[in-house]
């Protein structure tokens, strides 16, 4: 009963600031590895003889594996602590990511990609939980947006790191290339993360408002929590959509852009690592619903400036839509974790299942626009998906007028 008295780090605290430079580190090696294919799909199509949808295949096995794997590593850490069940993670991860660089087969390589993922679920079904339970409470908005900052940088880095490495050698050093670099970030990670203080199964243990299933359940029941997992199937799959095809779009008349520029393209994920912390502080300010209603409304305007002719335009729209969705998600993943009561882990796991589901499906499934109506159509699919997602959430989280007053 008095066992969990330890305070979380203040902001700006010594342990504060390790915690957010580790997890940015794990953003790193989690999600460079992650999207490592989606700079350089139109090398692996070629080489290997398939299709857009087909390569784009990589991509969503991994986040499918990860999809199926984040309830599981919620339980995991449950039981053995979340800072170490991410190490473990991150570790095996990296391993499967270069085994999976060099399989012979594509067959091979898809299958080997889902166990990446499924290692890889367990950083970001517990990174928000672990920095929810190690923070004081008026401080984890702002941690969560920098984590969230932190995927971005990964992401990027991946991007950046895989193109002009497969443009010059091919596509499977372009990905060894990323998983070296994945490594030296998941090193880091277990360096620098301060160990856990606040134990995780005081909180969210078997005797923190019942068993595991029945917790499991409750989040379930939360109508607002359902909002949030449609957000995040919403609107991960049409961003995922958006970076898939994009590539194809600009290596094609009349950009005829080489894989090496079209690395550089995802520069706009910056626009993500600026937007994501302002989102967290905007909404310890303003409250969470319009921020995460105005990342949606940013992410529809850049959408719209993308399907504009000239290539400076089309950029600029990507960094919009890619500021949008990155402040969208942040708040988004917060407060499915902040929500919860006493089932953090399986709250967050949820979150990251139906996130990673729609990457995984939605990321897919739009390449089959992207063939037929080409560019346009596949902007106005993702656009369908924001404007769902937008109402999905004004439905179940716009407070009632008991809780306004």
């Amino acid at each position: 009963m008095g066992a969990q008295v330890t305070p979380g780090h203040a902001l700006g605290s010594s342990g504060y600031r390790r915690m957010l430079v580790a997890l940015l580190c794990a953003g790193v090696a989690t999600f460079a590895q992650l999207y490592s294919p989606q700079g350089i799909l139109q090398l692996i199509s070629a080489d290997l003889g398939i299709g857009a949808e087909q390569a784009a295949l990589t991509v969503s096995a991994a986040t499918g594996g990860l999809a199926l794997s984040v309830v599981p590593w919620s339980f995991v850490g449950d039981r053995i602590g979340r800072l170490r069940a991410m190490v473990i993670a991150v570790s095996a991860a990296t391993v499967l990511a270069l085994v999976a660089a060099w399989a012979p087969t594509v067959e091979l390589v898809l299958a080997l990609r889902v166990l990446e993922g499924v290692a890889l679920g367990g950083v970001p079904a517990l990174a928000m939980a672990y920095l929810s339970e190690e923070v004081q409470e008026h401080a984890r908005a702002i941690a969560a947006g920098w984590f969230v900052a932190g995927t971005t940088v990964g992401g990027l880095l991946g991007r950046l790191v895989a193109t002009p490495v497969a443009d010059a050698l091919s596509w499977r050093a372009g990905m060894t290339a990323v998983a070296l670099l994945a490594a030296l970030a998941a090193t880091a990670f277990v360096l620098i993360a301060p160990r856990e203080r606040r134990v995780g199964r005081s909180l969210d243990g078997p005797g923190a408002g019942g068993t595991r299933t029945s917790r499991l359940l409750r989040t379930l029941r939360d109508p607002g929590q359902l909002g949030l997992f449609a957000c995040a199937f919403l609107l991960m799959g049409g961003f995922v959509a958006v970076y898939n095809y994009l590539a194809f779009h600009l290596s094609a008349p009349p950009y005829l852009l080489p894989a090496g520029l079209i690395g550089l393209v995802f520069l706009a994920y910056l626009g993500g690592t600026v937007s994501s912390p302002l989102a967290g502080r905007l909404a310890s300010r303003r409250g969470r619903l319009p921020v995460l209603l105005g990342g949606m409304a940013t992410m529809l305007l850049g959408l719209g400036i993308t399907l504009a002719g000239p290539l400076p335009l089309v950029l600029l729209g990507l960094v919009v839509m890619t500021a949008g969705f990155f402040a969208a998600h942040s708040i988004a993943s917060g407060w499915a974790g902040a929500r919860s009561d006493g089932a953090r882990s399986q709250a967050t796991g949820l979150y990251n299942l139906a996130y990673y589901a729609g990457s995984s499906v939605l990321g897919w499934a739009i390449g089959h626009v992207y063939e037929g109506p080409g560019w346009p159509g596949t902007v106005a699919a993702v656009a369908i998906a924001v404007v769902l997602a937008a109402g999905a959430a004004i439905a179940t989280l716009r407070p009632s007028p008991r809780q306004r007053q």
